[in-house]
């Protein structure tokens, strides 16, 4: 074949020229079986007309009912017509030729001229019936014969085809492994041969290529890597440590970042986090000084946060910059990290960094989610390239620095949230307890003076004493708020707060107190754990202010809906007539649970004691926080008398 054909297609039309002849000599073998089949199937079902001929002529002669011999005549009508029709599925068919066909028109002669015979009364010993028998049985040998001839010949025809498809698959093979051998392994042996070379460090080898095969591309293709690794291996040891260098420059860079990240992450104070900053931005960058600025929200002024080696003259001067009057703070919205030539400027201070030794800034925008807040500035005595790594580690850099301080506001402002909320939670506890019970106190400060005034002894007496339950009921009330304040929560389970709360109850009160907790559920969390227990508290409060109890429970239970239930043996009340101690109390309990969705139900009446169930939604939550102000409640607690 061609040396420009490809080995696919040689393989292709070799093999497609030996699966022609295959396929051929399949197809005679075939036919032929089918034949064989057919014709045995046949001969078998000539020989079962034999059989059934003697049974009939038995019949007749053991005087059968004329039913079973019709019966048997049928039989042999469709025996006929099976081997004149044949049948392809079993498969039976005759394979006629002249012989065939005149003795099966014997046959069918014989039988016409006979079946009458059959059909009528026959005495049993009738020689006319045996001689018509043995006439028939005998032309039916001859059909037997004649099949049995032709089937032979197909045998022969047969076994000619098997000997040439033994031929056929010797000569293939015989062709398939010389074609191997020319046009795969005498190749590849030449192609291992190339490799072995190059495995001895030869990168001169190549391999001839003489065909545009595959393997002619191959080959190709080999000589072209040869080729390559000569040139690589020639100045493979310089690019090596280009390589090594831009590694090692790559793991510094990374280095540098994890250490800034990680020095940001730790910082609390924008002095410390600034400063820290510019003194590892200046030592990653080998800058001789560094200057972080912030922007106000106009950008119209930049302020130095801090700065690293930067000249004490040029600090002062420069503390803070109206925008665009130097190349520090003139940043525009879309501006990108650059390098700028001091000596080309000529606005007054870039002249004060020419004085000071300085030749080229540069300038990184510090961006927060799109928008310009600062830039850093790094001087440099000498000229300065930035890679595009240098200045996507710059870039990195200005944006952890923003995170950083954009973190230090946020939790800034959340520490001024939980201080306003503290403070507006506790105005809320002292005007819902202490506040009443000092408004009450004032009006017996008037009654008593008025008391003195009149010289009224007994009137004195008496609003000494109710001036002396009052300063005990307000310090009972701190005392109770300062409790409040100390319970603390557990995020995992608020078994322990409540064991807690109900302790300090009972030392309180002298009452005993029980705590039942059933079922399952998800933990509560920490801020609604609060509200829960300060509304429990409320409920306790209202117990040891009015019920006159001698026994308090606080039953729990836990599921997707968890519910809280204060129960007490005291006096009660009629719901319906309240006391307006007791609504003051339902309605700080209530506006508790509204802030974690809740809700909150009394159940009373006369001589049977109070309930007060607490109810929480599937998913309680709470943007609210508690705290205490910074105040030492310990210290507070043990300023107060006892009561």
């Amino acid at each position: 074949m061609s040396s420009t054909v490809s080995l696919s297609s040689k393989l292709s039309r070799i093999g497609a020229a030996l699966l022609v002849l295959a396929l051929t000599s399949i197809s005679l073998t075939l036919w032929l079986t089918w034949q064989l089949e057919g014709g045995a199937a046949a001969v078998n079902e000539a020989g079962r007309m034999r059989m059934q001929t003697w049974r009939l002529t038995s019949a007749v002669q053991a005087q059968r009912p004329p039913a079973e011999v019709q019966a048997l005549v049928q039989r042999f009508d469709a025996s006929l017509a099976l081997l004149r029709e044949g049948d392809v599925a079993r498969p039976l068919f005759v394979p006629w030729d002249d012989e065939v066909r005149r003795e099966f028109a014997t046959v069918e002669r014989l039988w016409q001229s006979q079946r009458a015979l059959w059909s009528a009364p026959l005495v049993p010993d009738d020689p006319l019936l045996l001689q018509s028998a043995e006439e028939f049985v005998q032309a039916v040998d001859r059909l037997v014969l004649s099949i049995e001839r032709q089937l032979s010949g197909f045998i022969v025809l047969m076994n000619l085809f098997q000997l040439v498809m033994m031929a056929l698959a010797i000569g293939g093979a015989v062709v398939m492994l010389y074609t191997g051998y020319l046009y795969v392994i005498n190749p590849l042996a030449h192609l291992r041969r190339g490799l072995r070379q190059l495995e001895g460090g030869q990168f001169g080898a190549r391999i001839d290529v003489d065909t545009q095969d595959e393997f002619g591309q191959v080959a190709a293709g080999f000589n072209r890597m040869a080729a390559t690794l000569q040139s690589l291996y020639e100045g493979l040891e310089t690019k090596v440590q280009a390589k090594t260098q831009r590694i090692e420059a790559q793991r510094a860079r990374l280095e540098a970042l994890y250490e800034v990240s990680d020095f940001l992450a730790k910082a609390s104070t924008i002095e410390e986090l600034s400063k820290g900053f510019s003194q590892r931005v200046r030592a990653v960058m080998k800058a001789d000084a560094v200057a972080v600025r912030w922007s106000d929200e106009a950008n119209q002024r930049y302020l130095m946060l801090a700065s690293d080696c930067f000249p004490q003259e040029m600090r002062a001067e420069e503390r803070s910059l109206i925008a665009g009057a130097c190349a520090c703070g003139s940043l525009q919205p879309d501006a990108r990290t650059r390098v700028i030539p001091i000596h080309s400027h000529e606005a007054a201070p870039m002249r004060h960094c020419a004085r000071a030794g300085y030749q080229n800034l540069v300038s990184v925008p510090v961006r927060l989610q799109q928008r310009l807040i600062g830039e850093i500035d790094l001087f440099f005595r000498s000229e300065v390239h930035l890679s595009a790594d240098e200045a996507e580690l710059l870039d990195a850099l200005a944006s952890h620095l923003a995170s950083a301080l954009e973190g230090l506001r946020a939790a800034a402002l959340e520490r001024e949230a939980a201080v306003g909320e503290e403070r507006a939670l506790l105005a809320r506890e002292l005007h819902d307890s202490i506040a009443q019970s000092l408004a009450f106190l004032k009006i017996q400060a008037g009654l008593l003076r008025s008391a003195v005034h009149r010289q009224q002894p007994d009137q004195v007496l008496s609003t000494l004493d109710e001036l002396d339950a009052g300063l005990k009921e307000s310090i009972n009330d701190v005392r109770e708020l300062l409790v409040h304040f100390r319970t603390r929560t557990n995020t995992d389970d608020i078994a322990a707060a409540l064991q807690e709360t109900l302790q300090k109850f009972q030392h309180q009160t002298g009452l005993p107190t029980r705590l039942q907790l059933d079922g399952d559920g998800l933990p509560l969390p920490p801020d609604v754990q609060v509200q829960v227990l300060h509304v429990l508290q409320e409920a306790l409060s209202n117990v040891r202010k009015h019920a006159g109890a001698s026994h308090v429970s606080l039953d729990v239970r836990k599921g997707a809906r968890w519910r809280f239930t204060v129960r007490d043996n005291g006096v009660g009340f009629d719901t319906r007539q309240q006391r307006s101690e007791t609504h003051v109390g339902m309605k700080i309990m209530r506006e508790r649970a509204e802030r974690i969705g809740a809700s909150v139900e009394l159940v009373s009446s006369p001589g049977q004691g109070t309930s007060v169930t607490l109810t929480l939604p599937p998913y309680p939550v709470t943007g609210s926080g508690v705290g205490t102000m910074g105040l030492n409640l310990n210290d507070l607690a043990e300023t107060l008398p006892a009561p």
